[in-house]
């Protein structure tokens, strides 16, 4: 699926570790890794943190942040993704959160998925507007593009 065999094998490469931190996508991308044999020399955890309180108990997310931005943001998905790696050790994690919907609002619709990257420290961000798909299309889009930037991160990193 998706580049999950290269993600794994360029990581087992480069001594690399990874970590998930999933909101709306519930382990998705961590359930794609480990579904491929010998991903627990390259996978080291995933945390699936779907409420606030598991943002900020598991991930450090802090309640200003969720306060300020709402748990649908870019400031969130970049602070998931940079506990994921903290409270992991891991050198690269990807975070996802979102609204798969039904339902959203005027200012965050049904669709809008906020992801962050962390690699050895340093912490990219971006949103995507899937659209109304509907609740398994969001989640299974958000898992997809969640993978698919593992690779170029994976590719890009020095153990």
């Amino acid at each position: 699926m998706r580049g999950v065999a290269d993600i794994l094998r360029h990581a087992r490469e480069k001594g690399l570790r990874i970590a998930t931190a999933e909101s709306c996508t519930g382990g998705m991308v961590a359930v794609s890794l480990t579904d491929m044999p010998g991903s627990s020399d390259v996978f080291e955890r995933g945390f699936v943190t779907y409420s606030n309180a598991a943002k900020r108990d598991m991930l450090g997310v802090r309640a200003d942040t969720l306060e300020a931005h709402g748990a649908v943001s870019e400031q969130v998905a970049r602070e998931m993704a940079y506990g994921a790696c903290a409270h992991s050790g891991a050198n690269i994690a990807v975070s996802i959160t979102g609204i798969a919907g039904p339902g959203g609002s005027e200012f965050k619709p049904e669709g809008r998925v906020c992801f962050g990257l962390t690699r050895h420290g340093t912490t990219t961000t971006q949103t995507l507007e899937f659209g109304a798909l509907g609740r398994d299309a969001v989640r299974r889009a958000a898992r997809d593009h969640a993978l698919d930037m593992l690779l170029p991160a994976v590719l890009q990193s020095d153990s």
